[in-house]
């Protein structure tokens, strides 16, 4: 099992930036890539972004250049860089864990952290 805590989500004015956090603990040694998606209400839950154990990112088309995911190996934890907010941003954002072999394969999720943009 992998255990994923997530922090850093908030309220946030339109333009703003907000940085998240996710924390990986247990069988790490299972995964070799981690994700976040968000959902909002009424929708379906969406990819974020992905990155792998080797440092290998993707992104949804309209996160590009406004998201930035990245990792810190010796601490197990990954992060989401959200700049330039725009209220359609706002959503719940979960962190997940899993396999990638150039698709991506969440095992795992955090309890997800609430990101709001006010106009």
């Amino acid at each position: 099992q992998v255990q994923l805590v997530e922090s850093g989500g908030g309220l946030v004015q339109a333009g703003g930036s907000l940085r998240l956090s996710c924390a990986a603990s247990g069988s790490i040694f299972s995964i070799n890539a981690m994700g976040w998606y968000r959902q909002a209400p009424g929708k379906q839950r969406e990819l974020v972004a992905t990155i792998t154990n080797g440092g290998t990112t993707r992104y949804a088309d309209s996160m590009q250049g406004r998201f930035t995911i990245s990792r810190d190996n010796a601490k197990n934890t990954v992060y989401l860089q959200m700049n330039s907010l725009k209220p359609e941003d706002t959503a719940v954002y979960f962190c997940s864990a899993g396999y990638s072999s150039g698709r991506y394969y969440p095992g795992y999720w955090g309890q997800g952290t609430q990101v709001t943009v006010s106009s």
